[in-house]
C-alpha cells in the first residue's frame, strides 16, 4: 500500500454504523461513520450511499473490497474536499453532511457523489495505484466518471447524472483546457511542488471526460470489462496507462491505445467545422482555443475524434452511428442532410462543433420541437458550443442568443442550468462596459424567466421531481440576480420576517443562498450582522456556505472592508476560497478585493503554505477580469514573487483573461440590441 494512504484519527467522536453483505462472497462488514456529537446526526445518508455504492463497485469490477472495515471521518476543519485513506474515508463537512430539514438539494448530491468518489478510490488509486503522480488521472478520472456517473446513476436515476456530467465536469474540462496555458492530462510532476498542483479540472474532468468517450466507443459493458481486467492484473501493485489500455483492448478486441492517448498526452482539443456537401457532410480539425488565436505550431496534433453521428431516417427515427471517427484532418461522410443531424450525440466526445449560422437555427428549431430527436444533453451543447465559440470568435453572440430564445419553452433543468451560466458570463465578461449592455442582458434574461417563475412559484413539494425543485430554484435564483423587482421583494419580505422572528420557515432550504444574497446586497447593517451570525452559527453546511457567500454580496464599502478583515482574523482556511469567489460576483467589491489580496500577499502565501486551497483563491480572484490591462497588471504583479507552488493556477488565471479586443467588441454590438428586439418580436 502507498504511505500517501495511510490515515488514523483521534478525538471525541461518535459513530453511527451500517454494513453491507458482499455479493461475490456473502460476507458482512461493518461500515461506520464518525463525526463530533454536535453534528454526528447529519452523517446517516453518507452513511447510507456508502452502503449502496460499495456492493456496486465488487460487482462492477467483480474484485471484492479486502479490508475488513470502511469508515469515515466527518472533519470540522480540512484542507481537502475529501481523501480515499485506505478504510478510514476523510473529509469536511461540506462533504459528508445533510440534513432533510436545514440542507438543499445542491448538499444532498455533493454528499452523494462525494461519498461514492471516495469510494470508488478504494479500487482505483488503493487496490491499484498509478507509479507516479504523471498519471494522477488514472485514478482521479475513473473515481470521477465511474463515482460521479456510473455508480450514482444507479442509486439515484432522477438525478440525470449523466447530463450532469456534462454541464459540469465536461464544460469544466473544456473551459480549462482551452486556454493557451494549459497542459496535457497526464503532466511531468518532477518534485513535490508540483504535486499538489496537478489536482485540477484536467486530472479530474478531462480525464473523466476522456474516459466517458471511449466507453461510449466500445460500449460501457465492455469498457467496465477491461477495466476489471485491468485491475485485477495488477491487484496490490502499481500501473501506468499502457496498462489501462491493454484492458480495455483486450476486452473490445480493438487498440484502445492508438486512439485514446494523444487526448491525455497532448495539451488541449479540437473544434470541428462542419459544413454540408452534395451527398453530406464535411469536418475539419483544428486545436481550439478560447482566444480564438490558435498558431500554426500549436495547432499540430490530430485527434481520434469518435464523431457519434446522429441521423433520421425518412419514418422520423433517430439512431447515432457510434463508430465513426475522424481520424485525419479533414474528412467527408455521407448522410442525408435534408433530416434532423448533429454530430456528438448525447454530447460524449471532447470537443466543441461550429456549424454554420443557417444550420444552427435549423438544429435550434429542431432542439425545441416536441419530440425532438435531440437528447437533453444535445441541447445543452448546442448552447455551450454557440455561446463559447462566439466568445472566441468563429461566431455572432446573437446566434446563440437567438438559439436560446428557440428554447425559451424548455422545461428541463438543466438546459436552463446552461443558459444561466452562458448569460451570466456573458454580464461578467463585459461588466465594465457601458450599462446599456449589461441592462439589455439581464432584459433578457428577466424575459425568459418570468413564465418560468409565475408558473413554478415558490413553495417546494415532496411530490415533485428533483429536476422540478432544482429549475425553481434556478428560475428564482436568476431572476433575483438580473432584477426582477417582485422577486427580489419576495426574498426580502421572507428575510425580513426570518430576521424578526428567528423562524425561517418561510425560506426554502434550496432557495437560501439567494435570499441571504438578496438581503445583504439590497440591505445594511442588520441584515449583514444577521448572515454573519449564521455564518458563525450554521445548523448545516448549506446555511453555512449560503452566508458566507452572502456577506461578500454587500454593496456598502465599509461592510466590504469589514468582511476584507474578517478573512484575515476569523475565516477558517478551507472557507476562504468561498468569500474570494463571492466578491468575484459582486461588482462593487471584485476590484477591491484582488486588490486587499495583493496588499496581503506575503501573509496569504505564509498562512496557505504546503495547503492545497490557494492555488484555487488565486484564479477564483483574477480570472473574472476581462482587459489586456488587468492581464498585464496580474502579470507585473507577480513578476517577482516565487509562483512555483501554485504556477499552473497563477497561468490560468494570467495568461488566460478574456481581452477585449477590437473583436470582442463587435460581437458586444452585435448583441446590445438583440434582447430588447426579440421581446418586441
Amino acid at each position: 500500500m502507498s504511505s500517501y494512504l495511510v490515515a488514523f484519527a483521534n478525538g471525541h467522536f461518535e459513530f453511527l454504523e451500517s454494513s453491507y453483505t458482499s455479493p461475490l462472497s456473502g460476507k458482512t462488514r461493518p461500515l461506520r461513520i464518525y463525526a463530533t456529537k454536535d453534528i454526528i446526526h447529519q452523517t446517516q445518508f453518507a452513511l447510507d450511499v456508502k452502503a449502496k455504492v460499495i456492493p456496486i463497485y465488487e460487482k462492477m469490477f467483480d474484485i471484492e473490497y479486502p479490508l475488513p472495515k470502511l469508515d469515515t471521518l466527518v472533519a470540522h476543519d480540512f484542507d481537502m474536499g475529501a481523501m480515499e485513506n485506505w478504510g478510514l474515508i476523510t473529509g469536511r463537512t461540506s462533504a459528508f453532511l445533510y440534513d432533510e430539514k436545514t440542507s438543499d438539494l445542491l448538499a444532498k448530491k455533493r454528499v452523494a457523489t462525494i461519498q461514492a468518489h471516495e469510494c470508488s478510490h478504494m479500487w482505483f488509486g488503493d487496490i491499484v495505484t498509478m507509479n507516479w503522480w504523471t498519471s494522477l488521472w488514472l485514478k482521479e478520472g475513473f473515481a470521477t466518471i465511474v463515482g460521479e456517473v456510473v455508480a450514482i446513476n444507479q442509486i439515484f436515476p432522477e438525478w440525470h447524472v449523466d447530463c450532469d456530467f456534462t454541464t459540469n465536469d465536461l464544460e469544466e474540462a473544456l473551459e480549462s483546457d482551452a486556454k493557451r496555458s494549459s497542459h496535457p492530462v497526464d503532466v511531468d510532476c518532477p518534485d513535490a511542488k508540483q504535486i499538489n498542483q496537478i489536482f485540477d479540472a484536467l486530472s479530474y474532468s478531462k480525464a473523466g471526460s476522456v474516459l466517458r468517450m471511449l466507453s461510449e466507443y466500445v460500449g460501457q459493458e465492455t469498457f467496465l470489462k477491461g477495466v476489471s481486467i485491468y485491475l485485477k492484473n495488477h491487484l496490490y501493485g502499481n500501473s501506468d496507462p499502457q496498462d489501462l489500455w491493454n484492458g480495455i483492448s483486450l476486452a473490445a478486441g480493438v487498440d484502445v491505445g492508438k486512439m485514446i492517448n494523444d487526448w491525455l498526452v497532448k495539451i488541449g482539443f479540437p473544434i470541428l467545422t462542419v459544413t454540408e456537401t452534395a451527398d453530406g457532410i464535411h469536418i475539419r480539425q483544428d486545436r481550439f482555443l478560447s482566444t480564438g488565436d490558435v498558431t500554426d505550431e500549436e495547432n499540430q496534433t490530430i485527434w481520434q475524434v469518435p464523431l457519434a453521428l446522429l441521423s433520421t431516417t425518412s419514418d422520423g427515427k433517430s439512431s447515432t452511428d457510434h463508430t465513426v471517427v475522424l481520424s485525419e484532418r479533414e474528412g467527408d461522410f455521407k448522410l442525408d442532410t435534408s433530416k434532423p443531424w448533429k454530430i456528438n450525440a448525447k454530447r460524449v466526445s471532447v470537443f466543441r462543433t461550429a456549424y454554420t449560422p443557417e444550420r444552427l437555427s435549423k438544429l435550434g428549431e429542431e432542439a425545441a420541437r416536441l419530440g425532438s430527436a435531440f437528447a437533453l444533453e444535445d441541447r445543452v451543447e448546442l448552447i455551450s458550443d454557440a455561446m463559447t465559440l462566439a466568445r472566441a470568435g468563429y461566431g455572432k453572440t446573437s446566434g446563440g442568443l437567438d438559439l436560446i430564445s428557440h428554447l425559451r419553452d424548455e422545461t428541463e433543468y438543466l438546459v436552463w442550468k446552461t443558459i444561466s451560466s452562458e448569460l451570466n458570463l456573458l454580464e461578467s465578461v463585459w461588466w465594465e462596459q457601458p450599462q446599456e449592455i449589461t441592462d439589455a442582458l439581464r432584459d433578457f434574461q428577466r424575459y425568459l424567466l418570468a413564465p418560468l417563475v409565475k408558473k413554478l412559484g415558490y413553495e417546494y413539494k415532496d411530490s415533485e421531481s428533483s429536476d422540478v425543485h432544482e429549475l425553481r430554484t434556478i428560475a428564482i435564483t436568476q431572476s433575483a440576480i438580473c432584477g426582477n423587482e417582485s422577486v427580489i421583494r419576495e426574498l426580502r419580505t421572507r428575510f425580513d420576517h426570518f430576521r424578526a422572528t428567528g423562524d425561517e420557515s418561510n425560506i426554502p432550504a434550496d432557495l437560501r443562498r439567494i435570499v441571504y444574497h438578496i438581503a445583504v446586497q439590497h440591505g445594511g447593517e442588520q441584515e449583514y450582522q444577521t448572515v454573519q451570525k449564521i455564518a458563525e452559527n450554521p445548523n448545516s453546511p448549506t446555511s453555512k456556505i449560503a452566508a458566507m457567500l452572502a456577506m461578500t454580496q454587500t454593496q456598502d464599502k465599509g461592510l466590504i472592508e469589514k468582511t476584507l478583515a474578517y478573512i484575515e482574523t476569523d475565516v477558517k482556511n478551507q472557507d476562504v476560497e468561498y468569500y474570494f469567489n463571492g466578491f468575484s460576483c459582486n461588482y462593487a467589491a471584485r476590484r477591491r478585493a484582488a486588490e486587499f489580496f495583493q496588499q496581503n500577499y506575503h501573509k496569504f502565501v505564509e498562512r496557505f503554505e504546503g495547503n492545497f486551497s490557494f492555488r484555487y483563491i488565486v484564479p477564483g480572484i483574477f480570472d473574472s477580469f476581462s482587459t489586456n490591462k488587468d492581464a498585464q497588471e496580474i502579470e507585473e504583479f507577480f513578476r517577482d514573487k516565487d509562483v512555483s507552488k501554485f504556477n499552473m493556477a497563477y497561468a490560468q488565471a494570467s495568461i488566460s483573461c478574456f481581452l477585449l479586443t477590437a473583436t470582442h467588441l463587435v460581437f458586444i454590438i452585435d448583441a446590445r440590441n438583440y434582447p430588447r428586439e426579440c421581446q418586441m418580436a
